[in-house]
This record gives C-alpha cells, sequence and structure tokens, in this order.
C-alpha cells in the first residue's frame, strides 16, 4: 500500500491515479517514491508517470513497485533548480516560501503539514520551539490557488501581519509574508 501525497488515503501499489481523489501518480525515476511535481522531495530525482513506471521507466537499478512508506513527507529542504518549469506536471503553480537571511527555502507541497514534528519540512524547524509540533498546512484549490491553514498553533500562523483563524484556508499570492511564530517568510508562485 502506498499514501496518496494529495489527499494522504492508502491506495494499492500498483494504481495510477488515487481512487479516493482521483489525483494521477508520479513516481520518482531515482527512488521509485509516489510524489506530486517534477522533482522528487526526498532525492531530488526526475518525476515519470505510472504508465512510465510500469513500462520499464528509468528507476536506477531498483524495484519496480513503489515503496509502502509514505517517504514523500520525510523532507524537503533543497533548492529548486535554476531555469525549472513555472508549472509542476499536474498543472499547479511552484509555490516558494523563503527566508535569505535564514537559509530557508520550501517549495510547497499540496497538503503538507509545516511543523516542528510532522510533514516535509520538519527538518527545518525541529530546533525552533516556537513552531508548533504541527503547525501550519499548504493546500492548493483549483478556484482559489494556494492556501495557508493555521493547525491551532501555539505562537500563530500571520498573514502579511494579520492572524490566522485556525482551520480557516487563507490564499496567498506573490509578495505575500507568511509569519509562523517567530520565522518570517517571503511568498513566490511561479
Amino acid at each position: 500500500m502506498i499514501i496518496c501525497p494529495s489527499c494522504k488515503e492508502e491506495i494499492e501499489d500498483d494504481s495510477r491515479y488515487c481512487d479516493q481523489c482521483g489525483q494521477e501518480l508520479v513516481y520518482c525515476s531515482s527512488c521509485g517514491r509516489v510524489g506530486i511535481g517534477r522533482r522528487c522531495t526526498y532525492c531530488g530525482g526526475l518525476m515519470i508517470s505510472a504508465e512510465e513506471k510500469l513500462s520499464g521507466g528509468s528507476f536506477q537499478g531498483q524495484a519496480m513497485s513503489a515503496p509502502t512508506s509514505p517517504s514523500l513527507f520525510q523532507q524537503t529542504s533543497r533548492r529548486t533548480p535554476e531555469g525549472s518549469q513555472s508549472l509542476l506536471q499536474n498543472g499547479v503553480p511552484t509555490l516558494t516560501l523563503y527566508n535569505p537571511t535564514l537559509d530557508i527555502r520550501m517549495v510547497g507541497v499540496n497538503g503538507a503539514i509545516i511543523g516542528r514534528r510532522q510533514g516535509p519540512y520538519q527538518k527545518l524547524f525541529e530546533g525552533n520551539m516556537y513552531i508548533s509540533g504541527v503547525h501550519a498546512q499548504l493546500i492548493y484549490k483549483p478556484e482559489s490557488g494556494w492556501c495557508i491553514i493555521d493547525k491551532h498553533s501555539s505562537n500563530g500562523t500571520k498573514l502579511n501581519q494579520r492572524d490566522l483563524m485556525p482551520d480557516i484556508p487563507m490564499t496567498i499570492k506573490s509578495g505575500d509574508i507568511i509569519t509562523l511564530a517567530n520565522i518570517n517568510l517571503q511568498v513566490s508562485i511561479n
């Protein structure tokens, strides 16, 4: 079984689409993990479609089945390569949250938790006691774009210096400033 990167439901290993939310599944050509986007958030490998994966794809000596662990959500602190396409493979604009002073650069993953104890950005915040274990969440809605949701964090989440109410998605756009407790992050959407 694998975990859908979009809705987080458990689905069959050989799925081409999530049978819960309909998301087309793509797999890393290097490590075989399921994910979203052009590059694997775990190892940086190129993502390929399920059809390419099943037809032999370009896995580098790895088994053709996807891993059973939800490893997409372990860590992503790699910088996006210069000259990358502005839209992800599934039509979702690329979201980047960054703070050059603290050398933080996060590429948005639909449904990802931002927190000190959970989510793909955990390694960036695990040493910051002001960031809650589950602080906020990033989601993409086709009708409104990228949104951030405060998840009842202890020290709050702000959008352009305005406190967010818990569990209410707030649309974000390029140039906005998201504040997670004591960390300001600039928003860039391409």
